[in-house]
């Protein structure tokens, strides 16, 4: 199985090389695309509680810059990478042109076990990152947003060490804070909102309806947990998730508003003590038979075994990269509609877009109104792919994102033309 696996830019060069014939793009500025603009790798030495030093790696990644300043998460976890990141900045890149935001693509992370770490251990390691990072990023420049293991309050240490350097207050430079210093309502659960509206829209477009349909969802951290409250609220029967530790399932319905409470303050499913539910290994969950599955956790958890023995009608990426390219094509031969991950977790870029707006005009918007654009936009953007899917007989629903996204990045560059 190991060997199946593309590294994740492998797979996202993959996946453009599948889009270039339907986007026609320039050779030249195609080939100018599938390639990062700047790299870096930074020390992040810090003292532990304990007195001991330890150095962690941190990197930063600028993938495309064509439509505007860079936007992209930053990650904790043990198996970040630059290539990785790299990876990732790239996929930011597509997503930011899919939905037509002024944005090119990044990512940041480092590699780094947060489950180690005591919470001023954390803020020392975040502070020392973006002393390390600093020079690259701003609030026309490059844009940090939370991703995998990040959150609103790693964003404020974020923009006050940016803020401390600068000498004033700089609430534009990150996005994702907390809303009592410029952060914007909605923005927590705006990823897992998105994919529950590309899901109903999904559903609405197979002419089926979402109320009474099943899901099984592989990763309960935010994304995972904010996707079942809402799909649940919309009518549909959460019959599985998952973490890290094990799978819960349940065919008549999980308790998914318990759920989410218990593994919003750290609780591990393995360990949860609500209502009886079967457990579930991560694999097994994949191949439930369920209406939807919602791969919700890493990348490259489908894999052609996986994509064969899939009992799902439909599959809405979650996470980033979570199917690899062999799958992708079981999943055609057999016709399972796949809504990609450019699309269907694009609903925390976009609020964090509303949120950089809100801060360079000193202004805010209501919750009511921040979630009313982030649908009006994803609809949109939903009702393009399909558009494009059909309309020039494109073979899947991720090579329609792609070749928008493509087409729309290749024409930023073709007007701006290669310096000098």
């Amino acid at each position: 199985m190991a060997s199946e696996e593309p590294s994740p830019i492998e797979n996202m060069r993959t996946q453009m090389d599948r889009a270039q014939e339907y986007a026609g793009v320039d050779q030249n500025v195609f080939e100018r695309m599938k390639h990062p603009e700047r790299t870096l790798e930074v020390s992040v030495p810090i003292l532990l509680d304990d007195g001991e030093e330890r150095v962690f790696r941190g990197y930063r990644c600028q993938f495309d810059g064509g439509r505007g300043p860079y936007k992209g998460g930053v990650r904790y976890h043990p198996s970040v990478t630059m290539e990785e990141v790299t990876a990732l900045a790239g996929w930011m890149s597509w997503k930011n042109a899919l939905v037509d935001l002024p944005y090119g693509g990044a990512k940041g992370g480092i590699a780094v076990e947060t489950k180690e770490l005591s919470r001023d251990e954390t803020k020392r390691l975040t502070r020392r990152y973006t002393e390390g990072i600093r020079r690259m990023i701003g609030p026309q420049t490059d844009i940090p947003a939370p991703d995998m293991n990040t959150n609103p309050q790693t964003m404020a240490w974020m923009m006050d060490t940016y803020s401390v350097y600068e000498g004033h207050t700089v609430p534009q430079v990150v996005t994702g804070k907390p809303v009592e210093i410029g952060g914007t309502p909605g923005r927590v659960e705006a990823t897992g909102r998105g994919v529950g509206i590309v899901t109903e829209q999904l559903f609405e477009h197979l002419d089926n309806s979402i109320d009474g349909a099943t899901v099984a969802i592989q990763g309960f951290g935010n994304v995972g947990a904010w996707a079942a409250r809402l799909l649940a609220q919309a009518g549909a029967k959460v019959v599985a998730v998952s973490d890290i530790t094990t799978g819960l399932y349940d065919p008549d319905g999980l308790d998914v508003i318990g759920l989410a409470e218990y593994a919003g303050e750290g609780g591990a499913l393995a360990d949860y003590g609500g209502p009886q539910a079967e457990a579930i290994g991560n694999e097994a969950l994949l191949t439930l038979d369920v209406d939807v599955v919602i791969p919700a956790a890493v990348a490259n958890v489908i894999t052609t075994e996986i994509a064969e023995d899939l009992q799902a009608n439909v599959v809405v990426e979650a996470a980033n990269g979570p199917t690899t390219t062999a799958a992708d094509d079981v999943l055609i031969e057999r016709d399972v509609p796949v809504v990609p991950d450019i699309l269907a977790n694009t609903g925390g870029v976009i609020v964090s877009y509303l949120e950089w707006v809100q801060n360079t005009q000193e202004y805010a918007w209501t919750l009511e109104e921040v979630n009313a654009e982030l649908e009006r936009r994803l609809v949109g953007t939903f009702d393009e792919v399909i558009g494009a899917y059909t309309d020039r007989e494109i073979p899947d629903l991720r090579t329609a994102a792609f070749s928008i996204a493509i087409d729309r990045c290749a024409r930023a560059h073709s007007y701006r033309g290669l310096f000098p």
